[in-house]
């Protein structure tokens, strides 16, 4: 198991530029399967995550030709199907949460899949009712094994009227690629409008597909016999955006981000100003200036500032552990809300372990009470227990006073690419332990 080896309290300088966005990659990367013609994808983020999920298609007999670093061409003219119930697919697939994006494609042109249990961060339970549920509306039937993976078959997928319990945006990303190839035509009310969701309707629609409501929390599939292949290009990813922010302000860095893809970023950019974080939009680009104060907004009334996810176009909850660590040297207080996950709040104990002034109030919610640069947070050992959290400290390292151990690596890895090394090139200390 790897570890950071991190010597903090160094002001850092330069640009960076975001990786392609993770979340969409484990989408488009699954709609392949959608149809025999190549389809090409560029900006694929070069991640764990995304990396086993390729391995995964490959496996399945899907062509994956890398051109380039982060270009591939797929071609899924020869799936083998059996694969995916052999001890093998099993195991790979369980590690991996976005394995379960595989099912809606292979549902829609195979007839069958599995859903594994879902693998991933340990942030609480991350349940798969609303994919199975849309499922069913379409006309499959599923049966649950006693090895944790739930059998989905269909003779053919009919179109229907539903509406998810909740806008998830991998349930609507994965019943609309089952619903793209159904006999006639599927609305999805509640559906998540995320630009991540808006990207895989555009490609899908390159492909021959025919989707309406593109952006809405309505969607409308008037189904087609067969998709064609195309060539799509991944969005910068926003999570990586959002956290370049915050390690700006935490370390009193002078900081640009290259091609940040600042149209579909939201409010992202406006809950870091709410953290009195200075940022200067210069094209497509944000740059951050050194800081030695930010002082987090007050509600008109005199009241605490709440800064809480919800689903989009409100503010992602991968980027709460960020505003939470980034808070931690601003003037004023803030509470954190963590709705939608009973357990990424957990992380905090190490920095208080830091030297951050926060209260737990309870699994979903955390007061901050900023620091002022009064004094530095303090190196310790530490272990990261999620993607998002994992970065959290990080960046919390890089701000501290004399070295950190960061254990467990493999989850930052997990969504951030090659993450020590495009650090060091804007003057981090950061030593990555094999």
């Amino acid at each position: 198991m790897g570890s950071f080896e991190v010597l903090g309290g160094k002001k850092l300088s330069g640009t960076i530029t975001p990786q392609g966005a993770k979340n969409e990659a484990l989408q488009i990367i699954s709609a392949v399967l959608l149809t025999a013609e190549p389809v090409t994808v560029t900006n694929i983020p070069d991640i764990i995550d995304v990396n086993l999920l390729i391995e995964l298609l490959h496996e399945m007999n899907v062509k994956t030709d890398r051109v380039s670093a982060d270009t591939c061409v797929f071609q899924a003219n020869a799936v083998d199907v059996e694969y995916l119930n052999s001890d093998a697919y099993h195991k790979k697939s369980g590690k991996l949460r976005g394995a379960v994006m595989l099912a809606g494609p292979l549902l829609a042109r195979f007839k069958k899949a599995y859903i594994p249990k879902p693998g991933g961060d340990k942030i609480g339970r991350r349940r798969l009712d609303t994919h199975i549920i849309g499922f069913e509306k379409l006309g499959a039937k599923f049966t649950y094994h006693d090895d944790g993976y739930f059998y989905l078959s269909a003779d053919h997928l009919t179109g229907t009227i539903m509406q998810l319990d909740e806008p998830s945006l991998t349930g609507t990303a994965n019943i609309l690629m089952a619903a793209v190839l159904a006999r006639g035509n599927t609305t999805i009310y509640n559906a998540a409008c995320e630009p991540y969701i808006q990207q895989l309707c555009k490609m899908l629609n390159r492909m021959g597909a025919r989707i309406t409501g593109i952006g809405s929390n309505m969607l409308m599939i008037e189904g087609v016999p067969a998709l064609g292949g195309t060539t799509h290009s991944m969005l910068p990813d926003m999570i990586e955006v959002g956290s370049f922010i915050g390690l700006a302000a935490m370390t009193q860095s002078d900081i640009t981000i290259k091609n940040a893809g600042i149209e579909h970023l939201g409010i992202i950019p406006a809950k870091f100003q709410q953290l009195g974080i200075q940022l200067e939009f210069q094209g497509d680009d944000i740059h951050i200036p050194s800081q030695e104060i930010y002082e987090i907004q007050q509600y008109m009334d005199g009241g605490v500032l709440t800064i809480y996810d919800h689903p989009w176009p409100g503010f992602t909850p991968d980027l709460l552990s960020i505003v939470l660590v980034t808070a931690i040297q601003a003037k004023g207080s803030v509470l954190i809300h963590q709705k939608m996950f009973e357990s990424r709040l957990f992380f905090v104990d190490k920095l208080i372990d830091m030297g951050a002034k926060i209260i737990l109030c309870d699994p979903h919610r955390a007061v901050v009470i900023g620091l002022e640069r009064e004094q530095q947070l303090r190196g310790i050992v530490m272990s990261s227990p999620d993607i998002r959290a994992g970065v959290a400290l990080l960046i919390a390292a890089l701000s501290a006073q004399g070295k950190s151990v960061i254990q467990n690596i493999e989850q930052i890895d997990r969504g951030y690419q090659h993450i020590d090394t495009r650090l060091k090139q804007l003057g981090a200390d950061i030593t990555r332990i094999a």
